[in-house]
């Protein structure tokens, strides 16, 4: 006969303690409830931006080729309204994953503050606005590598195409500085 411990502390089980391994929720793309990490903020707004992108010219072209070409920018514009909502919705879940409510979401307009949004970890674990977001896929690390590489790419491009420019006005310069009797010797058989 097996006689309880009165002096055994008790056992239950409590449903809102969660183990190491803690479930993730999957990332809403449309939806303001939600977290994302930092890697896949970056990383989605990259996919968004390039799919604006193609949409704008899609969109440009179709009003060029109708003849209203006037009203391509115009027309191209509109897709920046779809993409300006899917911005501001990550915005409001990379908010949740620091454990903040969505009104902090309005920092991110002052100056040098949205640094804060890319350089800040989540909150570890569950917190008050769910589960943890997913792993960063292999997708997710490319497109946020992309972002980051784009202002180098940018400053890049601000630094050779006018000194290219530069070299081309020089080269003609140059071509049309020739003396007449070399002009002569490559023009004639």
């Amino acid at each position: 006969m097996s006689v309880a411990n009165p002096y055994q502390p008790p056992r239950a089980n409590v449903a809102d303690v969660r183990s190491s391994s803690a479930s993730y929720q999957p990332v809403k793309f449309w939806s303001r409830q939600g977290r994302v990490s930092r890697l896949q903020y970056l990383g989605y707004l990259m996919g968004g931006y390039l799919l604006m992108i193609a949409a704008a010219g899609i969109l440009g072209g179709i009003a060029g080729a109708l003849g209203f070409a006037q009203a391509a920018p115009i027309v191209g514009f509109i897709a920046l309204v779809p993409y300006a909502v899917f911005s501001i919705i990550m915005l409001i879940q990379r908010t949740h994953d620091l454990g903040w409510s969505a009104w902090a979401a309005l920092w991110a307009l002052i100056p040098l503050a949205a640094l804060v949004w890319m350089f800040k970890a989540g909150t570890p674990g569950e917190n008050r606005f769910g589960a943890p977001p997913p792993p960063n896929s292999g997708k997710v690390k490319v497109l946020a590598g992309v972002w980051l590489l784009l202002p180098v790419i940018g400053i890049l491009a601000a630094i050779s195409l006018p000194a290219y420019m530069d070299y081309t006005k020089r080269a003609k310069a140059a071509g049309m500085q020739q003396p007449q009797s070399l002009q002569q010797q490559t023009t004639s058989p």
